[in-house]
């Protein structure tokens, strides 16, 4: 079978790595000149399954709008990226109107798990088409979850980012209030993660990155904003009031403001360690004030 492949970002390149050792035929190309195909309708020209990996549902709109003449009737678009299922439903109509079929199927477990296909996918779609690519998807994941009709899946990968921005925050906060206290920041997360308060921040981001100095878990600042936005914007389409989740959005909004241009999302830290200066924190009315913002932009 041959699959395209668009977007050979960190996580990109790592999936249709596993999909060449699985024996597919891939045919891959990204907007930075790395892949075997010189443009998106190459890419999809004799693919019967064409995948996205991109970093918004805009990109994919366009990567899929590019690709379309190249893809024949009967065949199947995979986005894998995380994007708002509005979006996704849109463009899997118009897809249907080609005789293309489409399924969102975002993933999680960062790029450790994209390195030997253990990701966990969440599928969105037909099960008639989950049925046809599950081999496909199965060189990149072992954990794979039909989530309903389609868009679900980008539903689903945003409330889960939701929890995990959300925890992510919470685990920061509570080192830096242990560090400040005076308790060893390591035997705190340590009983932490023997205890009910454990995460995935406590467990694996805190050890692993800040702990380290590294702050490269290969997942931006500004893609876990953008997923914790999509979170909000479902609730409001739903017309559900989520206090917690809009105070989340801001902070995370905050910190992709004020943090560099390309953060690493565990470098919210870094964000939250200044708040919590007395010095810094005396001048943050100011600093979210519209003259403020425009200057720092």
């Amino acid at each position: 079978m041959k699959v395209g492949f668009i977007g050979l970002g960190l996580m990109g390149k790592l999936m249709s790595a596993n999909l060449v050792k699985a024996g597919f035929n891939v045919r891959s190309f990204d907007l930075n000149g790395s892949g075997n195909c010189k443009t998106a309708r190459e890419t999809a020209e004799q693919s019967q399954v064409l995948i996205t990996m991109v970093p918004n549902g805009k990109a994919v709109r366009k990567a899929v709008l590019a690709a379309l003449p190249g893809l024949a009737r009967g065949a199947i678009v995979i986005d894998m990226s995380s994007s708002d299922p509005a979006t996704t439903r849109a463009l899997g109509a118009l897809l249907k109107k080609n005789g293309i079929g489409m399924l969102d199927s975002p993933v999680s477990g960062a790029k450790a798990k994209a390195a030997d296909g253990t990701l966990a996918l969440m599928v969105g779609g037909d099960p008639a088409l989950l049925k046809r690519v599950r081999p496909v998807l199965s060189a990149m994941g072992t954990e794979i979850f039909h989530t309903g009709a389609l868009g679900s899946g980008h539903a689903t990968k945003a409330l889960n980012n939701y929890l995990g921005a959300a925890g992510t925050v919470a685990g920061m906060e509570a080192l830096l209030i242990g560090k400040k206290f005076g308790l060893d920041p390591k035997t705190l997360i340590n009983v932490i993660n023997a205890s009910t308060g454990k995460n995935s921040t406590t467990e694996r981001k805190i050890p692993q990155q800040v702990f380290t100095n590294a702050f490269a878990s290969g997942f931006a600042l500004a893609l876990m904003t953008k997923d914790v936005g999509i979170a909000e914007g479902i609730a409001r389409s739903m017309k559900i009031e989520t206090p917690y989740l809009k105070q989340t959005l801001k902070v995370w909004r905050s910190a992709l403001r004020r943090l560099p241009a390309g953060a690493d999302h565990t470098e919210i830290y870094h964000y939250l360690r200044k708040l919590s200066s007395p010095s810094r924190g005396a001048t943050l009315p100011r600093a979210r004030s519209p003259r403020k913002r425009r200057r720092s932009s």
